[in-house]
């Protein structure tokens, strides 16, 4: 894990901001995306992908977050 530690954390704010919210307009495709596994209509193969590559940023900042702030792993 030493490097997810190396990791810079405004590369990963950045990196995390921007796929979370892209497309800002109409509506950004991670929204969509949970909406659609609520809703139980997450089966296309691109969706999944979508969703995938639009959440991992923000995945690995709450690790890193948890490694950080609560485990004290420097």
């Amino acid at each position: 894990m030493a490097w997810l530690d190396a990791l810079p954390w405004p590369y990963l704010l950045i990196a995390g901001g921007m796929l979370a919210l892209a497309p800002f307009q109409p509506e950004p495709h991670l929204v969509e995306k949970v909406r659609m596994l609520l809703e139980g209509n997450l089966k296309k193969p691109i969706d999944i992908f979508d969703f995938l590559m639009h959440g991992t940023p923000l995945v690995i900042i709450a690790v890193k977050a948890i490694r950080q702030f609560v485990l004290k792993v420097i």
